[in-house]
């Protein structure tokens, strides 16, 4: 490398052409310090390889893609068949359980000659099927006894009547409700106190 040159003194006139011509010499100096050192350029690479081994790759996500969507597809099918299966059997279970129900009850229609005590032991014993059927399928009975505070999430108020029972109590059952589950079929009828 060259020593640097003097700055000049501002005081003496340049003209253009030695300024341009100094300008050029530095800017000739520059170069040759930069071909002086070794500089690191990156390898150059075959593009080619480069282009078809990244055609590969993105043909290979591509078909990955395809086969994601046709299994999601899939399963939103399988998904929206077994919902419409669920709905539709839903009730297969508690159905089975009903049929002895009526089985009984057309039997005790079969008879033609018939006591009210064998009737009425007849009509007892297909309660208790029945009610073996609300129970084993989780079906239970709302029955608020009198006196009891009224519940809007499982009652429905038809009126208030005056009774000597506090105010917002059950005064009288008109009819059972029922709830599946702790999800409420039909409120129980009731009656409220109005004090």
């Amino acid at each position: 490398m060259s020593a640097p040159k003097q700055p000049q003194d501002p005081t003496q006139d340049i003209s253009p052409e030695a300024e341009q011509s100094e300008t050029q010499s530095q800017a000739e100096e520059l170069f040759t310090d930069a071909n002086d050192e070794t500089l690191q350029f990156p390898q150059e690479t075959n593009l080619e390889a480069e282009l078809s081994e990244t055609q590969a790759k993105v043909a290979e996500y591509y078909d990955q893609l395809l086969r994601a969507k046709a299994e999601m597809e899939n399963i939103r099918r399988r998904a929206t068949e077994d919902v419409a299966k669920a709905r539709k059997f839903a009730v297969e279970s508690f159905a089975e359980s009903l049929i002895p129900v009526r089985d009984s009850l057309e039997a005790a229609l079969a008879q033609e000659t018939q006591t009210i005590e064998v009737l009425s032991e007849g009509v007892e014993t297909t309660l208790r099927q029945l009610n073996s059927a609300f129970e084993r399928h989780k079906l239970i009975e709302i029955a608020p006894q009198i006196g009891d505070k009224f519940d809007p999430h499982t009652h429905q108020a038809i009126s208030a009547i005056p009774s000597e029972h506090p105010k917002d109590t059950v005064a009288q059952v008109l009819q059972k409700g029922y709830a599946l589950s702790d999800r409420v079929l039909r409120p129980a009828l009731v009656m409220v106190s109005a004090g």
